[in-house]
């Protein structure tokens, strides 16, 4: 995209672009930019789904010891 700056009476006007961004050009640019599904995996200890690489909140346990007391409910 090429964008002109002039300078008129000593101040420079903001350039624009010379043509319209086609549809192809700004999906392209937008493709990464999209909602992932969030992975979850099972914990060893209880088997609840949980995020993977974080304490489980069922039972408090992460890479096989106690780290947090599981809440009672």
């Amino acid at each position: 995209m090429k964008c002109v700056v002039f300078i008129f009476k000593e101040k420079a006007i903001m350039g624009v672009p010379k043509r319209k961004t086609s549809q192809a050009r700004r999906d392209k640019r937008r493709a990464h930019k999209k909602l992932t599904a969030v992975s979850l995996s099972n914990c060893p200890q209880c088997t609840e789904l949980r995020m993977p690489h974080r304490v489980c909140p069922a039972c408090g346990y992460y890479h096989g010891r106690e780290v947090i007391e599981a809440e009672e409910s």
